[in-house]
């Protein structure tokens, strides 16, 4: 009489992407892109610490004081001056760039405390 051994049935394979080093190679990968992206707005400032290379070439970047704005792109069309009930000095600097008579953009930029914060072209 002849034995046969138990048909033994393989472990469930766990998929790719729960296994351990892939998962970990995917964590250390999305922090790598998280850390870079929260960098990338500093790069520019460590690169150019005085942001002369930027006001050469009449670029604006967040950082610059409202002295390096003017050296930059000049006088603004308007200015609005508030202040947050914190006392915070906020300006909004208006730029027009007229194309034609029919056709104006707009450039905004935006500080606090004589610090450039963010702007936006319309």
């Amino acid at each position: 009489m002849e034995t046969r051994e138990p048909a033994v049935t393989p472990p469930p394979s766990t998929p790719f992407l729960c296994r351990r080093p892939v998962r970990l190679s995917l964590y250390a990968f999305l922090v790598l892109v998280l850390l870079l992206m929260l960098g990338w707005r500093f790069l520019p400032g460590l690169l150019d610490p005085t942001f002369q290379k930027h006001i050469q070439s009449k670029q604006v970047i967040v950082g610059m004081s409202r002295e390096q704005v003017l050296q930059a792109w000049g006088s603004p069309y308007q200015t609005n001056i508030t202040h947050t009930k914190d006392g915070i000095r906020r300006e909004e600097w208006i730029y027009e760039d007229w194309k034609d008579a029919a056709n104006v953009k707009h450039r905004y930029l935006y500080f606090e405390e004589g610090v450039l914060v963010g702007g936006w072209y319309y």
